[in-house]
Formats: C-alpha cells, structure tokens, sequence
C-alpha cells in the first residue's frame, strides 16, 4: 500500500521527463510527424483513428465545483481506414503545460523543457471502419486519460473502438475545446470523498455509454456539435461493452458493471477495491461480485494475497474469472509510464519494478486483447488456460 499513496505527480514527472528521452528507433508516425514518438507501435491489422468528444450532462451537478454541470472530455480511439490525416499528440497544450508546470516545481527543472506533445500513431478525424466492440478506459485517481494511449491503441488495432474518459476536477487538468482548462479541484482524500469519487466515476461511465447510443443512432453528442469523423456512430457495436482502467479506473471498471448492465466484462489493472482495508470498508463490487467475466491484473506486492478487497470479490464473484501477477512489476508498470521511463538516468523502481519494459507492456497487450476476444468476441483463448512461456513475466494464479 504504501507504493500505492505516493504522490500522482511524481509519477506525472516522470512521463514528463520521458518525453525528453524517446526510443531511439523511429516509427512510421514518428518519421512523418518529424520527431520521435515515445510509444511502441499499436499491433493488429487495422490503421488507428482519434477524435475528441466534449460531453456535457446538464442533468448532473458537477460533485468538486459548486454549480457547475458534469462536463466530460473523452478520446476514442477506433480502428480506421487508411488515411493521410495528421497524427494526434499525447496531450494537448492546456494539459501538457499544466503537467509540466507541476512536475517542474516538484523536481526542479524548467517546465519549457518538457514536452508533453509528442505524436501518438492516432489519426486525427481518419474515417473509422466496420462495426466494432466498445471498450471503456479509465485511468488512476488524478491521472490524466492519456496514461493509457498505448494500452488504446493497440485494442483499436486488433478491432476495438477505445473510449478513454477523464475525470474532470480529479484529474490534474482537463482541457475542453477552445482551450479552456479545468484544474484538479477535489478536496482532500478522506474515506467519504473517496467513496464520492468513485460513484461520480461510475455515474461518469454509464454517462458516458449513453452518449454513445446517441452517436451510434445517428446523433451528434458533442457539446459542440463538432464534425465526426465518418462513419463513427456505425463503428459503435453497443451489445458489446467491456470495461478496463488503471487503480481507480479498475475499481471503476467494476463499479461501472455493479451498476451498469450494458457492460459485459472488465479487466482490474491493479487497483484496490478498498475504501479503507483495515476497516473492510469495501467497494460494491467487493460486496456483491459480478455475473459476467472479470481479469484481475496485479504487481509488486499487490494481489488478492495482499488485498483484502480482492478476496471479498472473489468470494462473491459468480461467473469467468483470472489473476495474472506481475512480481517484478509495480503499480505504475500498468500505465504508458513504463516505456516512457525505459530511457531515462533515473531510478523509477518504486514506481515501475524491474520488469523489462517492452516485454511487459507486449504481454499485457496480449492478455487485454485475448481477454476481450473471448468474452466480447467469442473467440475462445489458450491463454488463460494456464501459464504461458511466451509471457514469462506474469505469474498465472488461477
């Protein structure tokens, strides 16, 4: 636990450092886009498209800032045709600068040096292909949803449409179209802003999943009535719904499928489900477990030997169910964080273990991609029959 309440920005410092020091292999974004980009190439069959969508709930009080809507940015990421349409950065320039600013003032480096804008292998607006499973992405507790690019990416390349949600006022910064940003504001965490955070959390999923019926009957959900790239709403197969997200976001994950039905399987990436352990103050989805699949991901010395919430959930968990363990690992190592840091002259074991960072990120490419082809797809995988020797990083733990 004690791994787990180190300080977000810190570890913001660190991808802002990465930024510094990309691979040194170039790729087919990068040499186009003229710079390096820091992410491994998405795999799967199909080019990878982006657009933005500002949501706006106007039946919903935003919980952080007194007489404010519920406004949301998301990214979706789907896979598209082939196109000559530019490259998406990882961040835009309100975000980019106010995580520059805060890792700046931790670490004691200019916040100019630091580049938060680097290309992704996303198209921006590129017309989007077929008609695809839906895949929610929620990131940590104040993490940006860029954290979860590369893990998007290549779920959009193997046929999925991604749609990574930030929450605002918890994250570090948002930004909405016209460049307006909208800075952490969440009070203190104590046990009942926790509890706060994560029902907003899921309250922001199922929100999110209604809007996305509307652009899938044909109908434009942005605030702002934005151009969609073509053939968007017809991607969007809705009778087919997962979940996944990062510490808070795979509590959320989980929330999000106690509450929501249209959800059909999610995956934990390595978050409690605790609201305070000692106390076994748990989430629902401890509580009462789930009716459909459900991946547990762990790392370090985090699992459900470790995590009282873990073992609630299993007791209650009534349909498909994996651990996978990461040992030489840590909690971070499940974020864009551990190939962005591969580079760097800094010591990131607390954050990131000692696990290879390429050879991590390719294995959990694989389990996230094997998970949601057999409980979305109904493609049937050897890999969660036992241990693999193609992954040998991951302990399989039944």
């Amino acid at each position: 636990m004690r791994k787990r309440t180190m300080a977000a920005g810190v570890l913001a410092a660190c991808t802002a450092l990465a930024a510094l020091a990309a691979p040194a292999a170039t790729t087919a974004a990068a040499t186009e886009a003229g710079t390096e980009s820091a992410l491994p190439e998405p795999g799967g069959r199909y080019p990878v498209g982006v657009t933005e969508l500002h949501l706006v709930d106007h039946a919903r009080q935003d919980p952080w800032v007194p007489g404010a809507v519920r406004e949301l940015m998301v990214t979706v990421r789907y896979p598209a045709l082939p196109s000559g349409k530019p490259f998406a950065p990882y961040m835009p320039p309100g975000v980019a600068t106010a995580a520059a600013e805060e890792d700046g003032g931790l670490i004691g480096v200019d916040p100019a040096r630091f580049d938060y804008e680097f290309a992704t292998h996303s198209r921006t607006g590129a017309a989007a292909f077929g008609h695809q499973p839906v895949l929610l992405y929620s990131p940590g507790a104040k993490q940006s949803r860029a954290l979860g690019t590369a893990q998007a990416e290549h779920l959009a390349g193997k046929g999925y449409v991604v749609v990574a949600i930030d929450h605002t006022h918890e994250a570090v910064a948002v930004e909405f179209p016209g460049g307006r940003v909208a800075e952490h504001a969440m009070p203190p965490r104590t046990i009942e802003v926790s509890k706060q955070m994560m029902a907003t959390r899921a309250q922001d999923s199922s929100f999110v999943l209604d809007q996305l019926e509307v652009l899938a009957r044909g109908g434009n959900p942005d605030a702002g009535q934005r151009r969609l790239p073509p053939g968007l709403g017809r991607a969007l197969d809705l009778d087919r719904v997962g979940a996944f997200g990062h510490s808070a976001g795979g509590f959320t994950a989980g929330e999000t499928m106690v509450a929501d039905r249209r959800v059909d399987a999610g995956v934990n990436l390595d978050g409690s489900m605790a609201y305070h352990q000692g106390n076994r103050d748990f989430g629902r989805v401890a509580n009462e477990g789930l009716d459909r699949p459900f991946l547990l991901m762990s790392a370090g010395d985090h699992s459900a030997a470790s995590d009282l919430s873990w073992q609630e959930f299993l007791r209650h968990h009534r349909a498909w169910v994996r651990q996978l363990h990461l040992p030489a690992g840590e909690h971070f190592s499940y974020t864009d964080q551990q190939v962005l840091v591969q580079r760097l002259g800094v010591d990131a074991t607390p954050f990131l273990g000692t696990v290879d960072p390429a050879r991590s990120m390719a294995s959990q490419r694989a389990y996230l991609t094997a998970f949601f082809d057999e409980h979305l797809k109904g493609r049937p995988q050897s890999l969660f029959d036992g241990p693999s020797p193609r992954h040998p990083d991951f302990e399989f733990r039944g």
